[in-house]
């Protein structure tokens, strides 16, 4: 079974976090399965404004029933995880069990360097590998607990042909492809899709219980093939390079390409 979400950048006109409560609370009452929120603390153009997402997800938790939320991907290797663990914990109370936690490494060097931190990827890879291990296990220990067990499930991102990413994936609860030759104006293509979600079967053994979530367009006529080939999250990719905020809107207001 496939299940459908919108996926909110959180920066530029998308900063606002009064419309992504709005986005978010529409997306419920038009179908969708779940919201994910990006993570940024800044963005390329520096003029933009960024709003933060563990705050937004706060508020569409007290104001949303049944859709799944979460940020993806969260940049956990810049953040102190027992502070993750508590705003996390709490989130799950607070919705009712309904969140997704995605751990990634973060896509901006200068998230890290401008604030003093290492950008260096094999560092903040072995941080990301650190966090996740003691952010599981301070969710058995805290109180409030979780909601959810054994625990939150766990996405993590990959960008393939890079295979680093997809061997993280495997040991936690789901995986979220990127591709190096495929984005925004290029969706990828299923077959290639589908030697990702492969590569995770056999690394994983199975992918009983696991979830394999890809971002795009639906208006490019691929979620069906995706679905074929194992996918069961699809997010629908809101932004400022189809259309902003009115389009955000309209799609989500149209309901999920089911």
């Amino acid at each position: 079974m496939v299940h459908f979400a919108v996926g909110l950048p959180n920066v530029g006109a998308f900063g606002d976090p009064q419309v992504l409560v709005e986005l978010g609370v529409a997306a419920e009452e038009h179908g969708w399965d779940g919201v994910y929120v990006w993570d940024h603390l800044l963005y390329h153009d520096r003029g933009w404004p960024v709003a933060n997402p563990t705050v937004v997800l706060s508020a569409l938790a007290a104001r949303t029933s049944r859709i799944r939320l979460g940020v993806l991907m969260m940049a956990l290797p810049r953040r102190r995880v027992q502070t993750v663990a508590k705003e996390t914990a709490t989130l799950d109370a607070l919705s009712g069990g309904r969140l997704v936690f995605g751990g990634g490494l973060g896509s901006m060097d200068a998230e890290y360097a401008d604030f003093g931190e290492d950008p260096d990827l094999k560092v903040r890879a072995a941080k990301l590998d650190r966090g996740l291990e003691e952010l599981t296990r301070l969710w058995a220990e805290l109180r409030p607990a979780p909601v959810q067990r054994p625990r939150i499930p766990i996405w993590c991102p990959g960008r393939w042909p890079t295979r680093a990413g997809f061997r993280r994936a495997v040991r936690w609860d789901g995986a979220m492809p990127t591709f190096h030759d495929y984005g925004q104006e290029r969706p990828v293509p299923v077959a290639e899709f589908a030697r990702v979600v492969d590569f995770l079967a056999a690394e994983r053994g199975s992918l009983d219980g696991f979830d394999i979530a890809l971002e795009g367009r639906a208006a490019d006529g691929l979620v069906d093939g995706y679905a074929a080939a194992g996918m069961t999250w699809w997010v629908e990719a809101m932004g400022w390079w189809r259309g902003g905020v009115e389009d955000a809107r309209r799609t989500i207001a149209a309901g999920p390409p089911r």
